[in-house]
């Protein structure tokens, strides 16, 4: 049976978590409304964000940590945030209302589906940060790392832009390595061992990424251009 998520464009795991205070879910209803990545139609820059500017794609973006601090570095760039994980979005939505963010949009689903939607050659960036790494042999075409995904992932992105990766799963790391590695389409940006091993300047840690570490987890940076 083809599990590619890209194939049967199936979510997998968990949507909902503990069950939402009251101002979490005035928060929910009272602001994604606002920003929200409109449900139906093609989709570019100008309807996102009512002008012509970069935009840059993240795939869960856990509790928007990340997310966040992008938009904040780079004001002009339009940022789309996916995650299906209700908890993660309110997370999310407290960011971009601490920090009075006007360039992040919200998909509380599928980021394949916005991918979808999206013309070709259209992104600058596209993230992909400690994504479930489904650990058995059995489930490992869930994972987005899969051909199906990169596929769609690789013509959306400009010819020289970047895709991250970031995981601090063993069993994730090989397995991106190997199925990155049968790609001509995306080329590591690696010379030495620390390209990867220490996190870039430019790449916010996340609340997730600083309890795998306090857990004595290796992380693990792969940056990679579109050919």
């Amino acid at each position: 049976m083809n599990e590619d998520p890209a194939t049967i464009r199936r979510l997998y795991g968990r949507s909902k978590g503990h069950k939402l205070r009251d101002k979490q879910q005035h928060l929910l209803d009272g602001m994604l409304p606002e920003v929200a990545v409109p449900a139906y139609g093609p989709l570019d820059s100008t309807r996102l964000f009512g002008d012509d500017r970069p935009l840059e794609l993240e795939i869960g973006f856990g509790s928007g940590e990340h997310l966040a601090a992008q938009a904040e570095a780079r004001p002009e760039t339009g940022f789309i945030g996916c995650e299906p994980f209700v908890n993660g979005v309110v997370g999310a939505l407290g960011h971009i209302r601490d920090r009075e963010l006007s360039n992040v949009r919200v998909h509380m689903d599928d980021a394949l589906d916005v991918l979808d939607r999206l013309p070709d050659v259209s992104l600058e960036r596209v993230y992909l940060l400690h994504p479930d790494p489904w650990p058995k042999a059995r489930h490992a075409k869930r994972r987005m790392i899969n051909h199906g995904p990169l596929d769609l992932i690789a013509a959306k992105l400009k010819p020289g832009s970047e895709f991250r990766l970031g995981t601090d799963d063993p069993t994730y790391c090989r397995w991106s390595m190997m199925v990155m590695g049968q790609r001509n389409d995306f080329e590591w940006l690696a010379g030495r061992p620390a390209d990867f091993l220490n996190r870039p300047r430019d790449w916010p840690e996340t609340r997730y990424e600083a309890k795998a570490r306090k857990k004595g987890h290796e992380v693990w940076y792969f940056r990679y251009r579109r050919t």
